[in-house]
């Protein structure tokens, strides 16, 4: 978009509903993320579903890493993800054909219909349906909002409206909390509740998917020009958006001469967003993050707080993510992407070896941590969790959202959503198993990742901070002392 463009779009109340409504997909996700975490560990749950579970945890001797290892108990929470990662390949193409708002729409849905499900279930199988709607509402979910708020954002605002995503992801993990807090006490059913108010978020949505258009690039690209220009006018609240336009319509038909757009992400053009966009999936899970974010409750409960406390706990966590998130949305079309990148890791890898070297020193097998130890283990989940809310939560899906060229900008999204749901789904089942058999010792296994995910950053990640999205070939890749070695025959 030429600097003339950039100045040319008015924020309009209609523009800034858009991006609000579209952002509650991060809402459904990040309630389901808290969801799980506070549910798996309810008695009422446990004993219902559970047993065994429930069994280990009266133990008076129980051992503080082990109590919540259940390879079934964590299907529970991974069995969503893995849901997920098969329906964002199917959400690509209806994507492509459909466009982003009956994706969107088909998102809600599916969610809503999980939640029913979750909320009426008598056995363990209607449990793990319910799961499995839920993740196929995600991964629709994950695969469109992104690429929506990325292509109905001005450029000089781009970063700052994508992680809108992220900003609802963090608010979604806070109100389940908040939620799983006051159901802990509703026998028997309090983790009914939880359960079945994931279909709030989903239902706004829903409404919010009768208000938004569909994107300019989304319509142009399937053919219908004139509806194009028109929603550009609608979303920028501007009548001249002919250089815009013109670029749209010549992006759209360099894309129709693609006929098979995963086959082309072997192309130069793709490689470089699609290495970025998987292993900044990969690094954004091996940060720990989700590990602590999904038990953070069964966290605090093995470091001795009780489970109230253990809830309590979990909501100051969250309430950190929120906050640092609107650091985030300042700070990124400020400083860029790298300096946000490179922060968090510094910051994060000091907060996980300090936990690992409190918790292997001070936390046996048995008993728990003093108070003044265990404080200090929640401020530094916060400071942890601070650095990755303004850094590799929302520039994970920022990144490869605004770096793909359009014709294989759905395509290469949805490897990005797969990978980031097969990662999670792979740190869900395997955590607890990690946290038994390696205890303390798990937060250095992911502070070892962070130390690579910061050379990553400094060798292979060039800065996209205010290049047009369909620029990123001439004037970052062909320009990267890495990747420009792909284009030298062109």
């Amino acid at each position: 978009m030429s600097t003339a463009q950039v100045n040319n779009s008015k924020i309009t109340v209609y523009v800034v509903s858009c991006w609000i409504f579209a952002a509650f997909g991060g809402l459904m996700f990040g309630y389901d993320i808290g969801i799980s975490g506070g549910v798996s560990g309810m008695d009422d749950f446990l004993i219902k579903f559970f047993p065994n579970v429930y069994e280990r945890k009266l133990h008076a001797k129980e051992n503080n890493y082990c109590k919540y290892d259940d390879q079934l108990l964590q299907l529970f929470t991974s069995s969503l993800y893995l849901s997920a990662l098969v329906s964002s390949f199917f959400a690509s193409k209806a994507c492509q054909l459909l466009g982003r708002r009956p994706t969107i729409f088909m998102a809600s849905a599916f969610f809503i219909a999980g939640a029913v499900i979750s909320a009426a279930s008598e056995h363990r199988w209607m449990l793990i349906v319910g799961r499995i709607l839920f993740g196929v509402g995600v991964g629709f979910g994950n695969e469109t909002v992104p690429l929506f708020l990325t292509e109905v954002a001005p450029i000089q605002l781009r970063g700052a409206v994508n992680i809108l995503f992220q900003l609802f992801v963090t608010i979604g993990i806070f109100i389940a909390n908040l939620v799983n807090y006051a159901t802990s006490t509703m026998h028997p059913n309090g983790w009914r509740v939880s359960l079945g108010l994931a279909a709030v978020p989903a239902l706004l949505l829903l409404i919010g998917c009768f208000v938004i258009t569909d994107t300019p690039a989304s319509l142009i690209e399937r053919g219908k020009e004139d509806q194009g220009k028109a929603a550009l006018k609608k979303i920028r609240g501007v009548e001249d958006v002919e250089v815009e336009y013109k670029e749209i319509v010549a992006a759209c038909e360099q894309a129709k001469q693609v006929k098979h757009p995963f086959r082309n992400l072997i192309k130069a053009a793709s490689v470089p967003p699609l290495v970025i966009a998987i292993f900044l999936q990969i690094f954004q899970q091996f940060t720990g993050i989700n590990a602590i974010m999904f038990y953070a409750p069964v966290l605090f409960q093995t470091m001795g707080f009780k489970s109230d406390g253990a809830l309590l706990s979990a909501v100051i966590t969250g309430l950190v993510n929120v906050g640092a998130t609107f650091v985030s949305i300042y700070a990124v079309d400020k400083l860029g992407r790298r300096k946000l990148l490179l922060q968090a890791c510094c910051q994060m890898l000091i907060s996980q070896l300090a936990i690992g070297g409190i918790l292997s020193v001070n936390l046996k097998e048995t008993g728990t941590l003093d108070r003044t130890l265990a404080a200090i283990v929640v401020v530094l989940v916060c400071t942890y969790v601070m650095s990755f809310a303004w850094s590799w939560g929302p520039l994970g899906w920022l990144i490869p959202s605004e770096t793909f060229p359009m014709e294989t900008r759905t395509a290469g999204f949805a490897f990005a959503v797969s990978t980031n749901m097969l990662f999670t789904s792979l740190i869900a089942q395997a955590f607890l198993t990690m946290l038994c058999k390696m205890q303390a010792y798990i937060f250095f296994f992911f502070s070892a990742w962070i130390v690579v995910m910061g050379l990553f950053v400094i060798f292979l990640l060039p800065e996209t901070k205010g290049v047009p999205i369909d620029s990123m070939v001439e004037d970052v890749w062909k320009k990267h002392p890495v990747w420009k070695k792909l284009f030298k025959n062109e």
